[in-house]
């Protein structure tokens, strides 16, 4: 089983035998199916699988049904019934028909447990916070890390530094066009035109599109508003820009991460640090090969940072840990790491050549630090820092 620890959640409040709801939400080709059906063949109840990705149109008639049958089954002498449904984000009005099939449920004491899939964590966070208060467990699935790459397909370091965290791309790394299609046709295509623009209302769809290739493009690397919109053609504002980056990191494609600065209101106003989620979206839009990408040290250490920024970030989801970078007087910071008031700092040595010297001393001077952290040659290697949960470095 991989990603066992969401699939122990589940499987915990399984467990309780009681009514309940939990929500799987992430990116496209992160597992979500795969573990909710790793959870059917685990236990011993009676499960029903539906997904409201199928061809025919669903609406809530749709939910119902469902839910009818699986009521159905707790009519049969069984305590507990499972019922998982897949996508739900894509039928309107969804989480009203949740609410009142579970208010009766709970009415009549049935315990009947609900699993809800969503690979649009936007539309699903919305949903349960209109209609949903109090009656849920989000479990945030994220890309594959490396130790879980590496365990399903025998992959070293660099190749998921490379080919990043998509397991289905896994079986076509040995074909670098078709690898490439895959990546960006079947996962950033879909996500973007589905996940995105199909349910969110986008004025600007070529803005946000090529917000997304910029993030790739500058993964790594600071870029403000401004000489953002220096390189967009079809320019919106700054307002604009920032609300498509929080939607394309909600989809799980590129993030703009923070400056730290101890203050939330100036967080907010500052210069993003483009950071890439998966170290996929980057080279398959590149048309580097792997073994031109390593020998190319500029390209190969904006991937190796990139990786590890995208391991943090996944890491941190759902556990009040957070992300930033700092800069100042050509001093970088490539990652703080926040939890609470505890600060940790990370610099990341990849090999090329930066812009910004490294600036962890600086940054020290001016916040308190609990951790200075080295990753890459002379510190912590990458292998390692990459299959190390983020809390240990809290200790």
């Amino acid at each position: 089983m991989f990603k066992r620890a969401a699939i122990n959640v589940i499987l915990e409040r399984l467990q309780e035998k009681r009514h309940f709801i939990q929500v799987l939400t992430g990116p496209r080709q992160c597992g979500k199916t795969t573990i909710a059906k790793q959870v059917m063949d685990a236990v011993k109840i009676p499960s029903r699988y539906a997904s409201a990705d199928e061809p025919m149109l669903k609406d809530r008639t749709w939910i119902e049904q469902q839910w009818e049958t699986s009521r159905f089954t707790l009519g049969k002498n069984s305590q507990t019934s499972l019922l998982v449904l897949d996508e739900i984000h894509k039928i309107p009005q969804w989480s009203e028909a949740v609410k009142h099939l579970w208010d009766e449920d709970t009415r009549k004491g049935n315990k009947l447990h609900v699993i809800l899939l969503g690979s649009s964590p936007l539309l699903v966070q919305k949903g349960l916070t209109e209609s949903l208060a109090g009656r849920f467990e989000i479990i945030n699935i994220t890309h594959w890390s490396y130790e879980e790459m590496q365990k399903a397909f025998g992959w070293n370091v660099d190749e998921y530094i490379y080919y990043g965290g998509y397991p289905g791309s896994a079986k076509l790394i040995n074909n670098p066009i078709r690898w490439a299609n895959y990546i960006k046709d079947s996962l950033i295509e879909t996500t973007i035109s589905k996940d995105i623009l199909l349910m969110t209302r986008i004025d600007k769809p070529m803005l946000l599109r090529r917000v997304f290739e910029l993030g790739c493009l500058y993964s790594g690397q600071i870029l403000s508003y401004q000489k953002m919109l220096g390189q967009l053609q079809d320019a919106g504002n700054t307002v604009t820009i920032a609300h498509y980056l929080r939607l394309l990191e909600s989809a799980g494609l590129v993030a703009g991460l923070s400056k730290y600065a101890g203050q939330k209101v100036r967080q907010r106003g500052s210069s993003p640090k483009f950071q890439a989620m998966n170290t996929a979206l980057m080279t398959a839009q590149q048309g580097i090969s792997f073994s031109e990408a390593k020998e190319n040290s500029e390209f190969w250490g904006h991937l190796v940072e990139s990786s590890v920024g995208a391991t943090i970030l996944n890491k941190i989801k759902g556990k009040g840990i957070e992300l930033f970078y700092w800069a100042g007087n050509n001093r970088e910071v490539d990652f703080v790491i926040c939890k609470g008031k505890t600060v940790i700092a990370v610099e990341v040595k990849s090999g090329r050549k930066k812009v910004s010297l490294p600036g962890i001393e600086l940054f020290s001077e001016e916040f308190k630090v609990k951790k200075k952290l080295l990753v890459g040659p002379g510190g912590i290697p990458i292998k390692e820092f990459l299959t190390v949960p983020i809390e240990t470095f809290f200790n």
